[in-house]
């Protein structure tokens, strides 16, 4: 009777974990299981974050695409055209030049911002007798918009550069010290004086106390600057009439030709990067901030 070959099978992986050369480890060991649990976890975690920004996106370009069809308005072009405009600058470089020219300056501006707006905030919680006159003066400059500010910022520094960071910087610094000072205020008094009992006393009670306790404010009003700035800085580089590579003058220059098409491309594209820094940079952030004090996130449920 002839011999028949049985199917090979693979080698067992050892009991204790670890496996010989050519060893085929099985797909359903713990181990495996409990990756792709993780997997799936994030997998899941990740489309409950995205799905409500994704639907409402969706939502828009639907409403957006039944006004065009209906014709209820003649001159806004259909989304296709947009994205046609937007893959057309993007292929002829000038959406991925502007992206970085104007992420440049907000970054370089932002900084600045947090570097004047922290310390400030700081010491006008510090000394009282600083924070009574100064502290309206920053709520007058938070509510003005940066179109007020721009014909200050030309007539004292002309149509440059300079501008255009200091129309930045009287944007974003009022709204990073107030938040920063509304952070400090709301530290529990007992937290201080516990501090100042440990020894904590000036830059200690600061460095060791004050910031952590107020960290999550901290972090909000970055954030809320950042937005500040961002939006303080469309408005200078569309106003302030200087040749800077930049999606304001992209607007500019779709406003110039008259293509509404190609403002609204460039309008996306300002709109995706402020979603893209709150939801990629500051919203983890503050979601990893605020989870390190027991405290539930914007999506805690």
């Amino acid at each position: 009777m002839p011999a028949v070959d049985s199917p090979r099978r693979p080698t067992r992986a050892r009991l204790d974990g670890r496996v010989r050369p050519g060893a085929v480890r099985p797909h359903g060991t713990p181990a495996g299981i409990a990756r792709r649990g993780r997997g799936e976890a994030l997998l899941r975690r990740a489309a409950a974050r995205l799905w409500p920004g994704c639907s409402a996106l969706l939502l828009v370009a639907g409403l957006w695409q039944l006004v065009h069809l209906l014709g209820l308005s003649p001159v806004l072009p259909a989304p296709s055209a947009v994205l046609r405009d937007l893959s057309d600058a993007w292929s002829a470089g000038t959406l991925g030049s502007g992206l970085l020219h104007s992420l440049g300056r907000c970054l370089a501006g932002f900084a600045a911002s947090a570097g004047v707006g922290v310390p400030l905030g700081l010491l006008l919680h510090r000394f009282g007798f600083l924070r009574t006159p100064v502290a309206p003066v920053l709520g007058a400059f938070q509510s003005l918009p940066a179109a007020v500010l721009v014909p200050v910022a030309v007539m004292c520094l002309g149509p440059s550069r300079g501008a255009v960071y200091l129309v930045v910087l009287l944007g974003a610094v009022p709204s990073v010290t107030t938040g920063v000072l509304t952070a400090l205020d709301q530290v529990p008094p007992l937290l201080v004086r516990a501090g100042r009992a440990m020894g904590a006393t000036g830059a200690a009670a600061v460095r060791h106390v004050l910031l952590p306790a107020a960290l999550p404010g901290v972090v909000a009003a970055l954030r809320q600057g950042w937005a500040f700035g961002w939006r303080a800085l469309m408005t200078a580089e569309l106003m302030t009439a200087t040749p800077l590579p930049g999606l304001g003058q992209m607007i500019d220059a779709g406003r110039r030709s008259g293509r509404l098409s190609a403002v609204l491309a460039a309008a996306v594209a300002v709109l995706a990067v402020g979603v893209l820094v709150e939801a990629g940079v500051f919203g983890p952030v503050q979601r990893r901030v605020l989870r390190a004090r027991g405290l539930p996130g914007t999506d805690g449920r």
